[in-house]
């Protein structure tokens, strides 16, 4: 596959990854602000088949296509915008890994509560709070591999 199209799919993928995991994140946030567990319970579930259709598969081709990109392009993979760029791919990552589980489990409780006609539990709760607190890394890691694929400094 030629550079151009590669480098396409790389930026292409990039989008579908980093603006579904806003978007998602933007939607899950404020409907949790809400407090309105029938809102919950449909964003959440809305939130976990976003990630499965566009974020697994964008997580996984963003390495594909930017590793080849570097092969294709001719940069030595000891370039410090590359070891920056793997380094907080990957803590964006280990941050993604356990919001997938805690997106489901929040689904879970939404829709127990829903089904029940209670409040949110605190279970819910202590979930979303480390849903947060793992996407606040995780965000500015990627903002920063965005910066450093574009400008590639040294």
């Amino acid at each position: 596959m030629d550079y151009l199209t590669v480098k396409w799919l790389h930026i292409l993928s990039s989008t579908f990854l980093f603006g579904t995991g806003i978007g998602s994140a933007f939607y899950l946030l404020f409907a949790s602000i809400s407090r309105d567990s029938r809102a919950i319970a449909v964003v959440t579930r809305t939130v976990v088949l976003a990630d499965w259709i566009f974020t697994t598969t964008t997580a996984i081709l963003q390495p594909l296509t930017g590793f080849y990109l570097i092969k294709l392009a001719g940069y030595p993979m000891s370039s410090t915008w590359i070891r920056w760029s793997v380094i907080l791919y990957l803590l964006a990552l280990a941050c993604w890994l356990p919001v997938v589980w805690i997106q489901i489990r929040m689904r879970g409780l939404a829709r127990e509560a829903v089904e029940h006609q209670l409040p949110l539990s605190m279970a819910y709760w202590r979930h979303f709070w480390i849903w947060v607190a793992l996407g606040v890394p995780a965000f500015f890691a990627f903002v920063m591999v965005f910066y450093l694929m574009v400008t590639k400094p040294i």
